[in-house]
Formats: structure tokens, C-alpha cells, sequence
């Protein structure tokens, strides 16, 4: 099974423009290709995680990847899936979080010796001249072609802005400059992303002819990829300092049934006929499914070190037994009242909860404790003396747990 299939046999691919010209070069490490990341914070979270994999495995097989930065579509904003404008960011910011990617996607893909790079588009947007833009550029797209796509369309009844309307002319032009720059002959990118690709593709082919070589492919689901990195309390990120290691085991071990086995095959790099062994499995042979799935994702992001950590502690809690590591919040003299703090601010300052409502709910309806013990009433408070040393361990629902202390 050559590369291209495993990827379909992954349920990877949703859509290309050249079937048989793109098999054939994914599979003999022809294809130069890019994805793109929008630097709006300072850590990747879940929802990239299907791309990362991607050109995980791509470069695997002999490709080259490029990851490029949008430090100059960011300046713009995006209207792709979203149903408000985005807040712009300065360049320093866009800078720094660029950075910090490229850090967190060093445990995926390998940089050294040129054999894969990342690349800022604001290198060629930033400078661009207006007029010349417009004569060079502007005439080889169809302003009604452009209204026709999903991502304008669903935008235009709240309102789309002249400086989001030009977001698909900026990203084809990424495209453009990055095949004559690098020789980019491949684009992947979500199914919401697919009529700009496809403005690049025909960019590129109206400006350098009809044998460039530009082709397109959309990733299957990664706008539901997207949706993975937000839980009720937030984004799952990849930087250890914003989601631990055992909370983002956790998040995995938590998917639900259906999920598991399309996770596993698409995220991790186990082998199919492994995967496939477990399509009937169910009941406690699912949990044991999902174990897999947490820690095959965990040693990926965090090493093998935090994934063992992680799944020790998960085994032993859940087991009803001492846990090893579980993760901790640290109260400051200021969270407390008179030397005390109630139930429901810790639950929300440890980010059990989202807000005090959340929290009242949550004890109203029986579904909190402290080191096994119900809590009833919204009115329980603890004490610094309490939450000092090792603290209490606070317990929401059936999986969330935070031990929780006081500097």
C-alpha cells in the first residue's frame, strides 16, 4: 500500500484535483506541499492535529513539507467557518507565536538540513504594492465566482467586509509565491478552505500555464478537526504549561465510543491492520481502545516519559487508588476570604467550571466531592490550613479531577 492509499484507507482525503497526478507523486516523495496555521495564539491545540500527522507521514515517506505561517493573512482575518470578524494582531505577536509553533511542530517534522521549512507569508504580503497587486492579480478572479463560495456565503448575511473579501486573492497568492519560491507543488487544507485552494491552483496555471504543476487536496473532517481542541472549559493546547500532560491524556481517553476507532486511525501511527482488528470491539474492550488511542497521542506530543506518568495516574485514580500525578491548582493568598474560599470559586479558579454557575449546578445536581466525599452544599468553604501541603482533591463528574493547594 503506497502512501496515498494509506491516507484514503485513514479516511484522510476528502477531495483532490488530480487523482492520479497527486498518487504519483505523494508515493514516490515527489510532492512539495503546504498547510497553513494561523498564528491567533501562542500554542497549537488539538484541532491541528490531524495536519500535523499528516505531514508527519508524508515526510515519512520521502515529501516535503512547508508550514507556513499566516503572519500576513492574520493581519487580515480569515472569514472561512467563522461568523464574526477576527480581532487583529500586531506583527510582535504574530512573531512570537509563529516561533512557538515551530517549537511544539519540531516533535513532528523534522527540520534539519532543509527537509522541511516554515515560512511567514508576510515575507511577500507585507510588502506587496497595492495598483501593482490589483493589475497583476485582480483579473484572474471572478468576483462572481468568489460570492458562490461557502466561505463568503455564509458570511454575507451578517456582513463581509472589503478586508475579508480579499482574503481568498492573499491566500491563492501564497500559493503562487510559494511554487515560484520553493518549488510548492502540493496544497492541503480543510474541507472550509477548499474554494480558496482551488483560487491558487487556477492562479498559478493562468500565470504560468496550463502544465504547472498546482494541485489541491482537502483533509476529510478537519473542520470537525477544528472542534476537537474546544471543551467546555477551553482549548486542549499542546504546550504542556496550558494543558498538561495527564489533562490532554485525559481529553483522549475521554472521546466518545463512536470517535475512538476513526481517531486512532487517523491520528495515530499504529498499524491499520491493529486498528481494524479492534472495529468490534465494545464495552470495556472500548476503554481499553481509548487507553491506546490517550497514550499513542500523548508519547507523540509529550514523549514517552509524561505518556507513561499520564497513564499511570489515570489507571490508579480511576482505579480508586493513589494516583501518581494528577494536576494541580495553586491558589493565591488573594483567592481566599478571611483564610477561606467556597466550593464554587474553586471550582471555577481551577478551571473545573467555566463560571460560578456552572459550579452551582454542578453541586446542585450531586456531581462534585472532595477527597470522596459529596459535596451538598454551596455554601462549603475550606481553609488555607486545608489547602495547604497537598491540598484537597476535587472531583466534577466521573473523569475531571484537580488537586487543589494554596501557594
Amino acid at each position: 500500500m503506497g502512501v496515498y492509499e494509506e491516507l484514503q484507507a485513514r479516511g484522510l482525503i476528502a477531495q483532490v484535483t488530480n487523482e492520479e497526478e497527486i498518487k504519483k507523486m505523494v508515493n514516490t516523495g515527489k510532492a512539495v506541499f503546504y498547510i497553513g496555521f494561523d498564528p491567533t495564539a501562542d500554542s497549537l491545540h488539538v484541532g491541528h492535529f490531524m495536519a500535523l500527522c499528516l505531514m508527519k507521514r508524508l515526510q515519512m515517506a520521502g515529501n516535503k513539507p512547508i508550514a507556513l505561517i499566516g503572519g500576513g493573512t492574520a493581519m487580515v482575518g480569515d472569514p472561512s467557518g467563522r461568523s464574526d470578524m477576527r480581532q487583529m494582531m500586531t506583527f510582535e505577536t504574530i512573531q512570537h507565536n509563529g516561533d512557538c509553533f515551530k517549537e511544539q511542530m519540531s516533535r513532528f517534522i523534522d527540520f534539519s538540513d532543509g527537509k522541511a521549512l516554515m515560512v511567514n507569508n508576510a515575507e511577500w504580503l507585507m510588502n506587496l504594492n497595492y495598483v501593482e497587486f490589483l493589475r497583476e492579480i485582480g483579473p484572474h478572479f471572478s468576483v462572481n465566482n468568489m460570492l458562490r463560495a461557502e466561505c463568503y456565503k455564509q458570511r454575507m448575511e451578517k456582513g463581509l467586509s472589503f478586508l475579508e473579501f480579499n482574503y481568498m486573492l492573499m491566500q491563492s497568492f501564497d500559493f503562487y509565491e510559494l511554487y515560484r519560491r520553493y518549488g510548492c507543488n502540493m496544497q492541503f487544507g480543510g474541507d472550509d478552505q477548499w474554494s480558496n485552494m482551488l483560487g491558487g491552483t487556477e492562479l498559478i496555471r493562468r500565470k504560468l500555464g496550463k502544465d504547472a504543476h498546482a494541485m489541491t487536496i482537502t483533509l476529510l473532517l478537519n473542520s470537525e478537526g477544528k472542534k476537537m481542541g474546544k471543551t467546555q472549559s477551553g482549548a486542549v493546547w499542546l504546550d504542556p504549561n496550558k494543558t498538561s500532560p495527564y489533562e490532554f491524556y485525559q481529553y483522549w481517553r475521554n472521546v466518545a465510543d463512536a470517535d475512538v476507532l476513526k481517531c486512532l486511525r487517523m491520528l495515530t501511527f499504529l498499524p491499520l491492520e491493529q486498528i481494524d482488528e479492534m472495529d468490534h470491539w465494545e464495552g470495556s474492550q472500548l476503554n481499553t481502545a481509548k487507553e491506546i488511542l490517550a497514550y499513542e497521542l500523548t508519547n507523540l506530543v509529550h514523549g514517552e516519559e509524561e505518556a507513561k506518568k499520564a497513564q499511570a495516574s489515570a489507571r490508579a485514580l480511576f482505579g480508586g487508588g493513589e494516583a501518581a500525578e494528577i494536576p494541580t491548582s495553586a491558589l493565591a493568598d488573594g483567592d481566599l476570604t478571611d483564610g477561606a474560599i467556597d466550593i464554587l470559586s474553586i471550582l471555577q479558579k481551577s478551571g473545573l467550571c467555566a463560571s460560578r454557575s456552572e459550579a452551582r449546578r454542578n453541586v446542585e445536581q450531586g456531581g462534585v466531592s472532595v477527597d470522596g466525599e459529596a459535596v451538598k452544599d454551596i455554601k462549603t468553604t475550606y481553609t488555607k490550613e486545608q489547602l495547604s501541603g497537598e491540598g484537597i482533591v476535587v472531583k466534577r463528574g466521573k473523569k475531571n479531577f484537580r488537586r487543589v493547594t494554596v501557594k
